[in-house]
């Protein structure tokens, strides 16, 4: 088999000049038939089987919409986001949400034990059962008294949940600000266009990429890279148990071999660091979570709350238990799967998008390098025509005036 060519990564600096890698395009979608895999033998259906049928659908479509990818916003996002007509499109776009999918399970759980309860006492009631059979019913003080607790913890849950998000936010914001002030530095400070130096770029934009791999369940590194690394540096960061400190070695061993000087290469590594605390405070949220005690507090109050919740209600309600138990599940289990599902921030981040804004500032700083140059030494030339043989400037020579003046 004939060997595959590597691509060359000389730049040549002009203004027509185009940057010398290119940026992984965003995945195709796969088809259904295209699954290699043969379909499984149908399975004997059991109630244990049916009654998991709808959790699991609703994973699926949770886990699903994980996965996609998040834009950044632009200002014609923003005027959409802030519109009044805000609320219908929310309203009409609710059977599309994950988030009240995922509560399908648990709704109608408790909906359909309201209608257990209310269909035993209304049987009670027409004497359709022995008189030994009570009806369901009991006094509203304990609700009355335990619902400013559930909605503290609800509150703090939430809360706990966004500074988590927060955090992650701010974590990647010093990656991708280092990440470009890094590159800067690079085009800046080396000043041949060597072909170290233009690997030495790569590795500083294969950073972020790889650090979202590796903190995002089921990306896939190899595709992500493969336009953007050559084979041999890819294979080398494929086979490393910590990707993103492997291409952060590839970036100090390229350092080391540039022909820089002390102070110079001194400034480029510590650069580095930025990188060490981002890995740092993402893994450190990605690996501990809330305390898992004040989750199941949660879910567990929240399950009791809505089990009594027909029978608390039923002297004043009767039938209507069974829509204010819909109401209060859908409500207050969706604030609680919002908290669930931040807690985990990177993938309700848009780092797709923000590793592709780092490559096109990385593209147009070294699309307009040498032009800026070319401008800059132009001006230095002109300055030193324009001045006096003792070296001081000709009279209104260097004067500037604010635009609109």
């Amino acid at each position: 088999m004939a060997a595959t060519s590597k691509p060359s990564f000389h730049f040549m600096p002009s203004s027509s000049s185009r940057f010398p890698f290119k940026f992984p395009s965003k995945p195709s979608r796969i088809l259904c038939s295209q699954n290699p895999n043969p379909p499984s033998p149908p399975r004997t259906l059991t109630l244990i089987s049916v009654l998991r049928a709808i959790p699991d659908w609703a994973d699926a479509i949770k886990e699903s919409r994980v996965k996609q990818t998040r834009p950044l916003y632009k200002h014609e996002d923003w005027v959409e986001h802030r519109s009044s007509l805000r609320h219908i499109r929310h309203l009409l776009s609710s059977l599309s949400s994950r988030v009240i999918l995922s509560l399908v399970p648990p709704v109608i759980a408790f909906t359909t034990v309201a209608v257990v309860i209310a269909s035993y006492n209304t049987a009670v009631f027409w004497d359709l059962l022995p008189e030994f059979f009570p009806t369901l019913r009991a006094s509203s003080l304990p609700y009355q008294l335990t619902a400013p607790a559930l909605a503290l913890l609800l509150v703090f849950r939430t809360e706990a949940s966004y500074s988590r998000f927060e955090e992650g936010r701010k974590a990647w914001t010093k990656v991708i600000s280092g990440t470009n002030d890094f590159a800067r530095q690079v085009i800046v400070s080396v000043g041949t266009d060597s072909a170290l130096k233009m690997a030495l770029l790569q590795y500083i934009l294969a950073f972020p990429i790889a650090l979202k791999c590796h903190l995002i369940h089921g990306s896939e590194i190899g595709r992500d890279l493969k336009n953007l690394l050559e084979d041999d540096d890819l294979a080398v960061v494929l086979g490393a148990n910590h990707r993103p400190r492997c291409i952060i070695q590839f970036i100090s061993q390229s350092l080391q071999l540039l022909n820089l000087e002390s102070s110079t290469r001194t400034t480029l590594e510590s650069k580095v660091t930025c990188f060490h605390e981002g890995i740092g405070v993402c893994e450190q949220i990605t690996s501990i979570p809330i305390p898992l005690s004040y989750t199941r507090l949660t879910s567990r109050f929240l399950v009791l709350w809505h089990l009594t919740l027909p029978i608390i209600l039923w002297d004043d309600c009767h039938w209507i238990v069974v829509p204010a138990t819909f109401i209060s599940a859908a409500s207050l289990f969706c604030i609680e799967e919002v908290g669930v599902l931040i807690e985990e921030p990177f993938p309700m981040l848009a780092l797709d998008e923000l590793c592709k804004l780092v490559y096109d500032n990385v593209q147009e700083a070294l699309m307009s390098e040498k032009k800026i140059r070319d401008i800059l030494d132009t001006k230095m030339e002109d300055r030193k025509q324009s001045s006096n043989p003792n070296g001081y400037p000709t009279s209104g020579s260097g004067q500037c005036t604010w635009p609109n003046n």
